[in-house]
């Protein structure tokens, strides 16, 4: 058996003199190893452990680190595998179904075996007899109410909560030449009233023959798309509270447009100027003032002609004349008018209503043209309005002077009668239902809209 010993000695420590120094060892200082004996390390059992050391020699936890990493990594991939594969409610032909999420239509018609239970259409010739059995649509789909194209059906993705129809297909028709044919809108005006504007636009119809090009039959298919005709709504102002009327002006602008711009000023009120583009023209700085005012611009034709008296280009023309002179003068694009007169007929509406936002002309007539004196003006006004009408009052030189006269005692009376006085679109917009239908500023023609013709009275299209 071995000879262990201690590295340190069990008995008190035998203090030795220093012959030289006559004092004694410290009782700290180590011993002397003694030849042939054996002697445990403190790493042996003894003793705190060297640094460095590792129990056993190969204690490292690193190769459980990698394998707690390498189990979440694991986790993580079988979640997002499981997320991106998880079931989702639809409703299929009226039932709960759970597909998996973003399943195409085409997978989920196959994994539900509807393609072993639906029937597909026929073929049809153009005459609808039957050229193939089962030669249709091999399936009717429909997702949340809207028909799927057959080609879409393996790229639409169902995310859960869609409904989802899948029935026999339709029959479909051979492959056949169309010969189609337009069928043109008319037109026609309902109702009363001094404002006139398209309240359904005309959108044309068609019908078709086809010819096929398998069977080679002929077939009229008669009308394939109804026509839609147009409606021109005359109506009158209803303001739904308070007393309003609207005081316009025809044949400006003239040497007497500044005079009644300062008076309305003065007096708070706004107006609308209904400009014939050639007194435009040769008084474009009067027009820059109204349009510098505030006050409200419509067009009175180029020229005091009759529109309902001219057609084709010499009306449209006429009318787009006299929108560019006041776009010059003014800045301000223009769509609104007047016709001389107030006459436009049905047929200058068919030509010309792309061009309009409205027409519109006057529920009282001054009679300051026919120069009845300034008293008698305010008068006849006042002794006719009521709420909601437009007026009628002229800016030209042969009535502007008696006009200029007329208007401040004009608007006092009817400020006194508790009338409020504004601008025709403001006018439209105290009646709720009009002002829904009617925007002076704009034209809102759709795209598949187009011009209508006027009917006979049989009501075909002449």
């Amino acid at each position: 058996m071995p000879n262990y010993t201690t590295s340190y000695s069990p008995k008190k420590p035998h203090m030795r003199r220093n012959t030289k120094n006559q004092g004694y060892l410290r009782p700290g200082r180590r011993a002397q190893r003694r030849p042939g004996a054996q002697y445990l390390n403190h790493s042996q059992g003894f003793g705190r452990k060297r640094k460095g050391f590792r129990a056993g020699g190969n204690n490292s936890r690193k190769p459980y680190a990698i394998i707690a990493v390498g189990c979440a990594a694991l986790f993580f991939v079988a979640s997002v595998i499981w997320y991106m594969n998880r079931g989702v409610g639809i409703t299929l032909n009226g039932n709960e179904v759970s597909v998996r999420i973003n399943s195409t239509i085409e997978q989920v018609i196959e994994d539900q075996g509807l393609d072993e239970t639906t029937v597909a259409g026929n073929l049809l010739a153009v005459d609808d007899s039957v050229l193939e059995k089962r030669g249709g649509e091999r399936y009717s789909v429909t997702l949340d109410g809207k028909a799927v194209a057959l080609d879409a059906l393996s790229s639409t993705s169902l995310t859960g909560g869609e409904e989802l129809t899948v029935e026999d297909g339709a029959d479909t028709y051979e492959e056949h030449d169309v010969a189609a044919t337009t069928i043109a809108p008319t037109v026609t005006v309902k109702g009363t009233g001094a404002i006139q504007y398209v309240k359904t636009w005309g959108v044309p119809g068609r019908s078709e023959i086809w010819t096929g090009l398998v069977s080679g039959k002929t077939a009229d298919r008669g009308v394939v798309q109804e026509v839609v005709n147009c409606e021109i709504a005359a109506s009158s102002v209803s303001p739904e509270d308070g007393k309003y009327v609207a005081i316009t002006f025809d044949e400006g602008p003239s040497s007497y447009t500044s005079q009644i711009v300062d008076i309305l000023k003065e007096k708070g009120v706004k107006a609308t100027f209904f400009l014939s583009g050639d007194a435009v023209e040769a008084n474009a700085a009067a027009a820059k003032t109204l349009a510098d005012a505030g006050m409200e611009l419509g067009s009175n034709s180029y020229s005091d002609t009759d529109l309902s008296k001219m057609s084709g280009d010499e009306l449209r023309q006429q009318i787009q004349r006299g929108f560019d002179a006041i776009k010059s003068a003014t800045g301000e694009d223009v769509h609104l008018l007047r016709a001389p007169y107030a006459t436009f007929s049905l047929e200058n509406w068919a030509e010309t209503m792309d061009m309009l936002s409205a027409v519109v002309s006057w529920n009282v007539d001054s009679g300051d043209w026919l120069l009845p004196g300034a008293n008698q003006i305010v008068e006849d006004v006042c002794g006719s309005v009521r709420s909601g009408n437009i007026i009628l009052l002229t800016d030209n030189a042969a009535t502007g002077e008696q006009t200029v006269e007329a208007l401040p005692a004009l608007i006092d009376r009817l400020q006194d009668e508790g009338y409020t006085l504004v601008t025709l679109s403001d006018l439209i917009a105290t009646d709720d239902t009009l002002a829904e239908q009617v925007n002076l500023s704009k034209v809102s023609m759709p795209d598949d809209a187009a011009l209508p013709t006027v009917a006979d009275e049989d009501g075909a299209a002449v």
